[in-house]
């Protein structure tokens, strides 16, 4: 595409350079200036400057200094001159286009002496010249700005998209880091009670058959719930020895949650069509319980005074649902936030193999907030 761009703009600035060639030979033959002896001569250097003038963007000093020679002999290479200098002024230093601009009104002195303009005279043949490659220099510095703005806002772009990805990835990789340092000890238990029953099948010869199925019952189950919990954590490395971890809250806590809630004032319909949470997986439960207090806390420092709707359907997904109405007006601001919290549920939700939504929708009552996710608990 970028070929066929410059190939295409390099005919246009040929057709132009052949326009400006004729006008300036039909003017001289129009004024009786233009001898057919001088009309060859101005023929046979248009020609190769016309040919030049494909090079000008691979060396556009070098083809702009070519074209001086051809300016001394004849006003026909007018339009040549001029997109070479324009073409100078785009691609090199202010300086330099001033310079070779100069070269070319000097160069063009003697001629309009020698075969002055019976109409506008030399004085004024040198003022319009000068004019022209004005308006070519002021144009081409034009261009060469909108050339470096555009290219400095992409830049700035790309730098702020790449800033984005490390940001969103060292947030991915802390909140990793909190769940495994959340985790760490439940896994350990659930390993040490695996390690403790099948130590006792192994030393223990009078244990009776019942007493063998249950140790055997236990054992699978803890290790069940030690898959679940590696599940969630698998890949993610444990950064070091922490602070005392918070307990783990599970969906068993909700009401609680919500009753913490409409004590610090805020308004919460919750909506539970759950059965028995503890029949859920432990990921799922932990998982379902982070959502709801996170859309509590969003709306908390979001939406303050707002009503937040809960719910909470078990299908063949477990879906979790909290939204909240969007502020009439500008909210004061509140307790600062790491912006961090999507994300990591984002991570939570993928780890649990489930799925996530997030932003503003337009229902009956308004624009709200919807956090939502699905969850599978089938196993």
């Amino acid at each position: 595409m970028r070929r066929t761009r410059d190939v295409a703009v390099g005919v246009a600035a040929t057709l132009i350079g052949v326009f400006v060639a004729l006008v300036a030979a039909a003017a001289g033959l129009d004024t009786e200036t233009l001898s057919d002896e001088r009309l060859l001569v101005s023929l046979a250097v248009t020609v190769p400057s016309l040919v030049v003038l494909w090079w000008r963007r691979k060396y556009p000093v070098g083809v702009a200094l070519v074209l001086l020679a051809p300016g001394a002999v004849t006003d026909m290479v007018g339009g040549v001159t001029a997109i070479a200098v324009f073409t100078v002024t785009v691609h090199r230093r202010l300086r330099t286009a001033l310079w070779v601009a100069g070269l070319h009104l000097l160069v063009q002195v003697p001629l309009s002496v020698r075969y002055p303009d019976p109409d506008l005279g030399t004085i004024w043949a040198s003022t319009f010249g000068f004019t022209v490659l004005a308006i070519v220099v002021a144009w081409g510095s034009a261009v060469r700005a909108r050339r470096e703005l555009v290219a400095t806002l992409r830049e700035r772009a790309a730098r702020a998209e790449a800033e984005a990805g490390q940001r969103a990835a060292v947030l991915r990789g802390l909140e990793r880091e909190r769940i495994a340092r959340e985790m760490h000890d439940v896994l350990a238990h659930r390993i040490s009670l695996i390690s403790l029953h099948a130590g006792a099948l192994e030393i223990r010869d009078d244990l009776s058959r019942e007493q063998v199925a249950a140790a055997g019952g236990t054992i699978r189950a803890s290790a069940h719930q030690a898959m679940e919990e590696l599940r969630e954590i698998l890949g993610v490395l444990r950064a070091g020895e922490s602070e005392n971890l918070r307990p783990r809250q599970g969906l068993e806590d909700l009401d609680e949650l919500v009753a913490q809630a409409r004590e610090a004032g805020m308004a919460v319909r919750l909506e539970n069509g759950l059965g028995d949470p503890r029949a859920l997986p432990a990921a799922v439960n932990r998982t379902a319980f982070r959502l709801v207090q996170e859309g509590l806390t969003n709306a908390r420092k979001h939406a303050p005074g707002a009503e937040v709707a809960v719910r909470l359907e078990q299908r063949d997904e477990l879906h979790v649902r909290v939204s909240n109405p969007l502020p009439a007006g500008p909210v004061a601001p509140g307790l600062p936030g790491a912006r961090s919290g999507l994300v990591g549920l984002g991570e939570r939700v993928a780890l649990a193999g489930g799925r996530i939504e997030h932003g503003v929708r337009r229902g009956a009552d308004g624009p709200a907030f919807t956090l939502e996710a699905w969850l599978p608990w089938l196993r």
